[in-house]
């Protein structure tokens, strides 16, 4: 049986947010659409000083971001039996309601994409070229409307706490 384990947490308190259609939706982006049969991951939503401070603690950067993602997997590559996405993603709720306000979307569709913009990270794409920043949010905004033809993204918004 493959590996399979997906935790989805919620640290901040700017927005409710419906953790269980979030988990649906990362689980058919990595089974059905990615074809990773093996994963574990765990993704956290986080407040915009969290995300500052774990950028400039990890990475160096003082500025608040949108997502980071940890990648775990070369750490267990000796492991025959790890999977091979391992990691942790890290998305900044109060970054996806504004940058939804700049490319006038919904913060729903904007974390969804932050979302699969770690996952594609832990897959190794990068975004630090011009050239492989393009590719990447290619393969993103394609992988974004294939979620957003299954799942109401907007029913991210939680109704009750």
């Amino acid at each position: 049986m493959p590996t399979q384990s997906l935790t989805v947490l919620n640290r901040q308190t700017t927005r409710r947010v419906n953790l269980p259609l979030l988990r649906r939706i990362t689980r058919t982006l990595l089974r059905e659409l990615l074809l990773q049969e093996r994963f574990n991951l765990g993704i956290c939503l986080v407040s915009a000083e969290e995300i500052t401070r774990l950028n400039g603690e990890f990475l160096d950067h003082d500025t608040r971001t949108d997502v980071i993602a940890f990648d775990y997997s070369e750490s267990l590559e000796a492991a025959p039996r790890s999977p091979p996405l391992h990691g942790e993603i890290f998305i900044c709720v109060e970054m996806a309601i504004q940058q939804a306000r700049r490319f006038r979307t919904s913060w729903p569709s904007e974390l969804t994409r932050y979302m699969i913009h770690g996952v594609l990270h832990l897959l190794g794409f990068e975004d630090s070229r011009p050239a492989d920043r393009q590719q990447m949010k290619g393969v993103e905004s394609r992988t974004l409307e294939l979620l957003q033809r299954r799942f109401d993204l907007e029913k991210l918004k939680a109704i009750h706490p």
